[in-house]
């Protein structure tokens, strides 16, 4: 078994058995300092029976902690393009020295590239340089790799063999000496080391770009803690390479016109989040909003967080035991499965992503656990992002349009998505969409690799005057990242498929307008009901644990019956004329063949049951034996009681509905009637608009 704590964006494990120790190092002094009064104790991670009976106390009492934690980081930096320009304009030396070893990586990397394209070798070469790219970045320090990481995520900015190598970017550095960590918690915290933890480890168990973990007990409660403590100088450095890098980013501007997107405001947005980064404060808070919002699943594990020791510097919070989720020997050795907690994570991403629009944007294997319980442990909330409400749910209409090969409507979403202003003219970017998806959908969408289908998009992005947001960009890396680990256990892992149960249930479930107009766009093709849909979507949404078959037929009925439902109320009656013909002539065709042969030529005078053909009345049997499936998923449903069908029976009751129900017995009458002179007349069925409308073959 092996303990795992998150530091930076990544997770280091301390096997077992090797014990910790407050240590002091060389030089180090403890001083005294006022005592503080630590949260509720927890015992195996829930709250004692003490602590229930005060639960109301307790939770004042975290809030308080909490303020104060929030007053220790009041001092905590925050980006200001014009503090820095202040602060470095006037120490010209340094920030020439560090333009100077910047400019010679830099330099010499863009002098290969401009020998590339001299001699024709850029797209040879281009894996090779990416990867040159890659080491510069690793070399220059925490700012660049923080960049690298975060052109790893702009389709729109680098091509794919840039992006592929930008992604394997580590930032584990050096550690800096335990006795400037010591000192921090201390001058962060106002206590002496022995007065808050009975054992720390000498030395940091994890060590990244940012800062160090070490493993702690508290005094008071004997819990297992990791607390992270913020590297010395952290804030100068990236100060003074934002600082730079922002002066180039004007000259790109000005003259790279290869560069499409703003590449100043590009810089200040990626230095703000690395800002935020550095105040633990706000990492704590990021923690305890992604619990609220997402460990209310039994399988989800978030660390809760202890404020009384938490500063802008110091971050304490719950240990995890746990093993990193890409090391898929040691999960089977606990007896889990690596597929079912990828699903897991799946299925977790898509509600961050697009129910509450607060996720994780950085889920790499280092901060995804896998604990001995079975459940998947969330860690390193330094960087999270939001989905505008908006684009959640273009997000849901994209897929759909993406299904229906829908490319021009594919297109206008990137409108919704804030991928094109209004003024930029799509219809350039259709074909391009078709060439790519037309290749891609040769499978079917649950068969397509994520990745395939990121790096082909990717492609197209390039091409064109898109501008990404960042949002956007985490989501693909997101959910590459949870394929890439399901590759590992499966090679012929699809995301995509595990992720159409949640598409399908919010389809069938989710109340909303704009999802309610996406799935009559699925259901229904010029004027046609797509039966063979409903049943996948369905299936698909069955295997969703939150699916309710209550929930789909409700809204649905509320929007046929609602006072903008006329094109929809039409489309429907035109099926459900259609469908019960189907049952009915099916039941007669099923009588009449259950009659003795010698029966039959007495009853219809030998003339035959029915003047149809044999295509037309196979036709209809599937279509019966279609609904007869559907309507057996549906009181499959686990929560499927008869019960639940009372709102919809006064729904019924509504006088739009009477009116509905008297046009589909009338257009049920007008069939059977043309039918049956048919079979009396033994001739041709003259075709009509209303009956032409409703042949969905």
């Amino acid at each position: 078994m092996s303990l795992v704590v998150s530091a930076g964006g990544h997770s280091f494990c301390l096997q077992a058995g090797k014990g910790f120790s407050i240590s002091k190092p060389k030089g180090y002094k403890f001083g005294p300092r006022a005592a503080l009064v630590e949260a509720t104790p927890r015992v195996n991670g829930s709250p004692s029976s003490t602590s229930i009976q005060v639960l109301a106390t307790d939770r004042a009492e975290e809030l308080k902690a909490e303020a104060r934690a929030l007053a220790r980081a009041a001092d905590a930096s925050v980006y200001s393009p014009q503090l820095l320009a202040k602060k470095y304009g006037s120490r010209p030396v340094k920030a020439v020295k560090r333009t100077l070893e910047i400019l010679v990586a830099l330099g010499t990397f863009a002098l290969k590239l401009f020998l590339d394209q001299k001699n024709g070798t850029l797209d040879q070469n281009k894996r090779k340089r990416a990867a040159e790219l890659r080491t510069i970045f690793t070399r220059l320090g925490p700012t660049f790799i923080k960049l690298g990481q975060g052109l790893s995520t702009r389709p729109d900015l680098c091509p794919p063999e840039y992006l592929e190598e930008l992604a394997q970017l580590q930032d584990a550095l050096p550690t800096f000496p335990d006795a400037d960590a010591f000192s921090c918690i201390e001058t962060e915290l106002g206590l002496p080391l022995e007065s808050i933890f009975s054992s720390i480890s000498p030395t940091p168990i994890a060590a990244a770009s940012l800062g160090q973990v070490y493993k702690a007990r508290l005094k008071y409660s004997g819990q297992t803690v990791a607390v992270k403590v913020q590297r010395p100088g952290i804030e100068d450095a990236i100060g003074l390479d934002f600082y730079l890098i922002r002066g180039l980013g004007f000259f790109i501007n000005k003259y790279v016109d290869i560069i499409t997107t703003d590449a100043v405001a590009l810089i200040d947005e990626f230095a703000s989040r690395v800002y935020q980064e550095l105040n633990y404060v706000q990492e704590g808070q990021n923690a305890r909003k992604f619990k609220m919002l997402y460990a209310d699943k039994e399988d989800i594990l978030v660390p809760d967080i202890f404020w009384n020791y938490t500063s802008g510097k110091v971050l304490t919070m719950e240990w995890v035991d746990g093993v990193k989720l890409n090391e898929q020997a040691a999960i089977e050795r606990q007896g889990l499965k690596l597929l079912d907690l990828v699903t897991t994570g799946i299925q977790c991403s898509l509600r961050q992503l697009l129910e509450y629009g607060y996720f994780h944007a950085d889920p790499h294997p280092g901060n995804l656990l896998a604990t001995p319980e079975g459940k998947l442990a969330f860690l390193d909330f330094g960087m999270m992002s939001e989905t505008p409400e908006e684009a959640r749910f273009a997000i849901i209409g994209h897929v759909v349009h993406m299904v229906n090969r829908d490319y021009e409507a594919m297109a206008r979403d990137y409108y919704a998505l804030d991928f094109l202003s209004t003024d930029v003219d799509v219809s350039p970017i259709v074909p391009a969409l078709r060439d790519f998806f037309d290749d891609a959908l040769s499978y079917t969408v649950s068969e397509l690799n994520f990745k395939t289908l990121v790096d082909g998009l990717g492609s197209v992005l390039y091409q064109y005057p898109f501008n990404v947001p960042p949002y956007y960009a985490l989501i693909l890396r997101s959910l590459t990242v949870l394929e890439g680990l399901a590759l590992y256990a499966d090679p012929n892992f699809k995301v995509l498929a595990a992720s159409y149960p949640y598409f399908a249930k919010r389809l069938l479930t989710d109340p909303n307008p704009y999802l309610r107009d996406a799935l009559i766009e699925l259901l229904f093709k010029d004027e046609r009901f797509r039966w063979n849909r409903l049943e996948n979507l369905l299936v698909q949404g069955s295997k969703d644990r939150d699916f309710s078959a209550k929930d789909a037929l409700q809204p649905v009925l509320k929007l046929l019956l609602g006072p903008d439902g006329e094109e929809l109320r039409t489309l429907v009656i035109k099926e459900a004329v259609r469908v019960t013909e189907a049952f009915t002539l099916c039941t007669f065709v099923d009588t009449y063949n259950s009659v003795p042969s010698f029966m039959r030529s007495l009853i219809f005078n030998g003339n035959g049951a029915l003047a149809m053909s044999s295509a037309e009345l196979q036709s209809m049997m599937e279509l019966r034996d279609q609904v007869f499936r559907i309507w057996g998923l549906l009181r499959s449903s686990e929560n499927f009681d008869p019960a639940l069908l009372q709102p919809i029976l006064q729904i019924l009751q509504q006088p739009e509905a009477r009116s509905l129900g008297g046009r589909v017995v009338g257009g049920i009458t007008q069939r059977l009637a043309a039918r049956l002179l048919q079979q009396v007349l033994r001739m041709p069925m003259a075709p009509t608009s209303s009956l032409s409308a409703l042949d969905t073959r």
